[in-house]
Parts: C-alpha cells; structure tokens; sequence
C-alpha cells in the first residue's frame, strides 16, 4: 500500500468536541431536509413529486434556449430542459401541478410543432408519474435506507460488539444527512438516482469505518495498559494512510465524473463525492470518539476488549 504519509501521531480524540459540533450542524440540517421532504416542500424530483418527462429526438440540432422560449410560450416555463448533443436529443422535465388544461406531453409535442415546424422530431419516450406514485416512491426510499441502517448494526455487532455497531450505524445515518442537507442548501434536485448515491455511499462509509475499528479492537487486545484515548488514537493514526490513499483513488473518479459527466450524471457524482469525503471524516470524527460516549465510559470498552 502506498504510503502517501508517514508515521502520525495525531490526537483526534482530542478534537470531538470539535467535530461533533460541526457533525450536529450538518445532521440537524439534514433532518430539516428530512422533514421538508416529507412535506413535500423539498426539492424534488418527478420521481418523487410527480410530474411528466418527455424525450424528443430531432432531425437538425436545437439550441436549448430556443426550446425554452417555446415552452415558456406555451405555459410551460417551468419545465427542466436536459440536451443531449450527439444525437440531437432534449429530454423536457415537468413537475405535476404546472399546468392542468391538457396532458403535459401533448402540450409539449405541440410547443414544439408549432414553433419548430421546420425541424421534425419523433417522441422517444414519454412517463408520467402521478403524486401518489411518487409518494410510495419516497416512502420506499426511506425504507431502504432504513434496512441498510439496520443491516449495518446487524453486521457490526456480530463482527465486533453492538457498541461498535450501533456507533457505525450513526456514522453513516451522519452521511446520508450530510449529504442530503447540503444537496437542499445547493438547491439540487432530490431523485432516485441521488438516493442511490447515498445507499452506495452507506457501503463505503461502511467499509471504512470497519478498517478503522477492526485496527482499535486489535489494539485493544494488545495493549491493555494503555488508556482508550490512547488506544483509538494509535488505531486511526495507523490506518490513516490507507484511509487517506483510498478516498483519493475514488476522489480521482469522481472529480471528473462532476465535472464533464454531463447533466445525467453531474448529480449522482456530486452526492458521492460528498459522501465519499464526509464518509472519511465520520469514521475518524464520528464513528471512532461514538465508542466512547456509550454508557459505562471507557472502563467497559477497554474490558471488553481483553
């Protein structure tokens, strides 16, 4: 393993107060999120909220402003507009409750018609989903991570013990809020794909945090005279680097996955680059101090781990 530093000696334990102020700003803004979603007030997606979307495939390259203008016109001037050059392709999103005097595909294949007569186009897909829908969406979103989480704490605790579970569990519920509160401050539309962002990020957050605890439940078994401070301390300093080498090797995808992946994947790429970053602060910051706020203090840490 490539070792992109040396032997650290770094007190983190000495900085959770410190990190768990900032982890309960980003949690109490992701449950804030949380709520908002719930209310439907969120920004969300057709998948969630409802809505139509309709790809049209045209015989001449379209300028996407253009298009926009012709949608305005017709009383769709908030829809969402996604081009896709190469093959001459627009993919018009509209969320439900925009407009209610037609079916929304017909209005948009007749914008398009009259404003583009010159310039023909066949309709290559077209799905409507209607609020309730995607209400049941949502709900299945939430369960399924709800699952992973438990599934987690599952995991954990058969492999370690079930403070180490539980404490692995809260890191990556950390995550998942993390990232979905500050998707909310940019503004960025909640949809299925972001939400499979976060149940892959869960998985990584995940593995990290086992390589870390895996380290601490070894040390506490070798060295019992030192304190658990100490002992968590000496355990993330030494799997630092390759905690370190492993988030740079998926940063090094992900960059340019947000930046020239185009509009289908700029979202999803984002949401995993967050994570991937805020996943390997919480196994150090989050996951790591958690083992010793469980009830019995550090006495009971260290005993069970003889």
């Amino acid at each position: 393993m490539l070792e992109i530093i040396g032997k650290t000696n770094i007190d983190f334990m000495g900085k959770r107060k410190i990190a768990f102020g900032i982890s309960g700003a980003l949690v109490a803004l992701g449950l804030l999120t949380l709520v908002q979603i719930a209310w439907g007030t969120a920004n969300l997606g057709i998948d969630f909220a409802g809505g139509t979307a309709v790809q049209l495939k045209f015989d001449k390259p379209i300028a996407i402003e253009q298009a926009r203008q012709a949608l305005k016109k017709h009383g769709l001037g908030d829809a969402e507009l996604q081009e896709f050059t190469q093959d001459q392709k627009l993919l018009i999103r509209v969320k439900a409750g925009t407009t209610i005097e037609e079916r929304v595909a017909d209005q948009i294949v007749k914008a398009f018609t009259e404003e583009f007569p010159d310039n023909r186009f066949v309709v290559d897909s077209s799905t409507s989903i209607g609020p309730t829908i995607g209400k049941k969406l949502q709900q299945d979103a939430l369960l399924a991570i709800t699952i992973s989480l438990v599934g987690i704490i599952l995991y954990i605790a058969s492999r370690f013990e079930l403070r180490f579970g539980i404490a692995a569990a809260i890191a990556t519920f950390h995550d998942v809020l993390a990232v979905l509160g500050i998707f909310h401050v940019l503004d960025k539309e909640i949809t299925l794909l972001v939400v499979t962002a976060l149940l892959t990020l869960a998985g990584y957050s995940l593995t990290d945090t086992v390589v870390v605890f895996d380290r601490i439940r070894e040390n506490l078994r070798s060295r019992r005279r030192e304190s658990v401070i100490t002992i968590i301390n000496n355990g993330i300093n030494q799997v630092l680097s390759r905690t370190l080498v492993t988030t740079l090797t998926v940063v090094l995808v992900l960059v340019p996955l947000t930046l020239f992946g185009g509009e289908v994947l700029h979202d999803f790429a984002l949401a995993l680059l967050l994570g991937v970053l805020i996943g390997t602060y919480s196994s150090v910051f989050v996951a790591s101090p958690l083992l010793l706020v469980w009830p019995g203090g550090e006495g009971r840490l260290l005993s069970r781990g003889r």
